[in-house]
């Protein structure tokens, strides 16, 4: 079964996925929690979506009366990406950024590039099954789904 993820800011209430976790979780790394990092994390909560580091950067500058340096943002985001606080994923065009590190699945848009979280829930048996084919234990999975769009998007959905 496939889900969305992250619909909205409830979607995933354990302490894992909040932004309180991830101060938590950079406390417990002993990271310093400076502005600049806060207004990332703060950054990649909001929006809830895959952004590049250029994304950020001109984001939370447009935001902020203050600016934020491009290299205090990438420094930040690789901190965060080694200690787990972040995810990012590898593209063909640079590394996106997003707030779950939670084990999910994505489903990737071919005509726009949009990614999308989703939590996938197998069919019963077939970890066992692929266990048994490979001689691995399964610890975890995430599948990478490409799609396009079943409608136009330049036109409006059943208006």
């Amino acid at each position: 079964m496939l889900t969305p993820a992250a619909a909205s800011p409830t979607a995933h209430p354990n302490l894992q996925q909040s932004l309180q976790g991830a101060v938590e979780r950079c406390a417990a790394a002993g990271l310093r929690m400076s502005h600049q990092r806060r207004l990332v994390l703060e950054l990649l909560w909001k929006e809830r979506e895959h952004l590049s580091a250029r994304d950020i950067f001109e984001k939370i500058n447009a935001q902020e009366k203050r600016s934020i340096g491009q290299a205090s943002v990438y420094q930040n985001l690789e901190t965060l990406q080694k200690f787990g606080i972040i995810e990012c994923l590898e593209r063909s065009g640079g590394r996106l950024y997003s707030y779950r590190t939670d084990a999910h699945s994505h489903l990737i848009c071919s005509a726009t590039g949009r990614i999308q979280d989703l939590d996938v829930q197998l069919p019963d048996g077939l970890l066992v099954e692929i266990e048994a084919r490979t001689g691995y234990r399964i610890t975890s999975f995430t599948m990478q789904l490409v799609g396009e769009p079943l409608q136009d998007l330049s036109k409006p959905a059943n208006p």
